[in-house]
C-alpha cells in the first residue's frame, strides 16, 4: 500500500523524500531506456503530437482526421483500387451501394466543408470491374482416350 503524506509536511517535501529513498534503494536502476535520449528532445514542439503518435501507435492512417466530405471524395477516389481487388460482381456492388448509403447519409446531414459529392454510379462501376478482369477461360472438356471403345449399348426387352 501507498503511503500517505503525513499531516504538516509540505507536498514537495515529502515527494522529493519519497524519490531520493526509491534511488537510495536503487528502484530506478536498470529501467527500459535508460542512457537514452528522450524521444522528440531538442524538437519544435508540435500542439498535436499526441494525436499523431496515437494514429502511428495504432496503425491507423490520417484519413480519420478528415472531415466526412473530404474522407468520402477520398474514398470515391480510391475505388477503382478497392474493386481491383474483388472477386465477384456481388462484392462490388455490396462495396459501392455501401459506400453510396453513406454519401446519401452525409447529403441529408451535411457536416464540414461545402463539397459537392454524388453518389456513385453502381452499374459502371461494375462494367469497369468486368473490363478490368481477365475473360473466362471455357472449361476444358476432358477428350475420350483413343485405346478405349465405346460401351455397347443395351437393347431393352421391349422396343417403341
Amino acid at each position: 500500500m501507498a503511503e500517505r503524506k503525513p499531516p504538516g509536511v509540505t507536498f514537495e517535501s515529502w515527494v522529493d523524500r519519497q524519490i531520493r529513498t526509491a534511488q537510495e534503494r536503487g528502484e530506478f536502476d536498470d529501467l527500459p531506456g535508460s542512457g537514452k535520449p528522450l524521444p522528440g528532445a531538442g524538437e519544435p514542439l508540435d500542439e498535436q503530437w499526441w494525436i499523431k503518435e496515437q494514429i502511428r501507435r495504432e496503425g491507423l492512417s490520417g484519413d480519420a482526421l478528415l472531415p466526412t466530405p473530404l474522407r468520402l471524395r477520398r474514398e470515391i477516389d480510391r475505388l477503382p483500387e478497392t474493386i481491383a481487388e474483388l472477386t465477384s460482381e456481388q462484392a462490388v456492388r455490396e462495396v459501392a451501394a455501401e459506400l453510396n448509403r453513406r454519401i446519401v447519409e452525409h447529403l441529408r446531414f451535411p457536416a464540414g466543408p461545402q463539397i459537392a459529392i454524388a453518389p456513385v454510379n453502381v452499374d459502371s462501376l461494375v462494367e469497369r470491374w468486368r473490363s478490368q478482369r481477365p475473360a473466362p477461360q471455357p472449361p476444358e472438356i476432358p477428350k475420350p482416350a483413343a485405346a478405349q471403345a465405346p460401351k455397347p449399348r443395351r437393347r431393352r426387352w421391349f422396343r417403341r
